[in-house]
């Protein structure tokens, strides 16, 4: 496994090769990543794991400041991969070489769910994904499906401008049935154990509207319920079709979208 530091050295490795697989990675390595990484190491010859913050995608500078990081820690994890190949950690200059202001906007039909609070969030990740498309220039991208929004907007963006395919990858669940994030090193125990309580009850709502006729209104009553017996603050509670991420009363074909803040850390899920 090699780590590489600069564009320099990434263009003069992986030049050679044509089969890449891309992990992009924000730190916060868990096994959530690990699986991605399996997946992309299985399906390519090679395998590029990208540890990067990228500011222009926080709305909120505290968000920004307490998102966790710990390369050492992350860097023991990749370490145990077997046959993973390179890990880039390139600093902020090296993804904005180019410095000119990026042009991308999300139309408005797409302003929903987290576009909807967190503005300039989704033309941060475009465009910090675009730059890394092109740098690394991979055969594949490996991303998650608990941030399913994210997923859907960059698979759509980068495969209309890249010879890449993005591929979506099932939530990765502890024990307790809580989807695995970076975030979630920001809980204590006791936090942690009320989040999985939380996450249980929401995941319980998939066999309640199973048969409802109309499941947006029911959501929306269960919304002000939760927010009271757990006291949180729920964002969004919406079924919504998994092609277009449009509004659904349909179970088929659909997802759940949450997102929440227990205390003052924002967690999304869907399902």
């Amino acid at each position: 496994m090699k780590i590489i530091l600069n564009n320099s050295i990434l263009r003069k490795t992986l030049g050679p090769f044509n089969d890449i697989g891309f992990v992009p990675t924000m730190g916060g390595i868990h096994e959530g990543h690990v699986s991605l990484i399996n997946k992309s190491i299985k399906l390519n010859k090679k395998t590029v794991v990208s540890i990067f913050i990228n500011p222009k995608q926080f709305n909120d500078i505290t968000d920004f400041k307490s998102y966790p990081s710990n390369i050492k820690k992350d860097l023991k994890i990749l370490k145990k991969i077997r046959k993973l190949d390179f890990i880039y950690i390139p600093k902020f200059k090296d993804i904005y070489e180019d410095i000119e202001q990026s042009q991308i906007k999300i139309k408005k039909k797409d302003k929903i769910l987290c576009a909807k609070y967190r503005k300039g969030h989704f033309e941060g990740v475009l465009d910090v994904m675009s730059r890394l498309t092109a740098l690394i220039k991979p055969k594949k991208i490996f991303m998650g499906k608990k941030d399913f929004q994210q997923f859907f907007l960059v698979k759509n963006f980068i495969e209309k401008k890249f010879n890449t395919k993005v591929i979506g990858c099932k939530t990765i669940r502890n024990k307790n049935k809580l989807a695995l994030s970076s975030r979630n090193f920001l809980l204590n125990k006791q936090e942690l154990k009320d989040v999985e309580k939380i996450s249980k009850t929401f995941l319980n709502l998939k066999n309640k509207i199973k048969n409802c006729r109309n499941i947006n209104s029911f959501l929306r009553k269960t919304k002000k319920d939760l927010e009271k017996f757990f006291n949180i603050k729920i964002e969004y509670l919406e079924n919504r079709n998994t092609k277009k991420l449009a509004i659904s009363n349909k179970y088929r074909g659909s997802k759940v979208f949450l997102s929440y803040y227990y205390k003052n850390i924002r967690l999304i899920d869907n399902f």
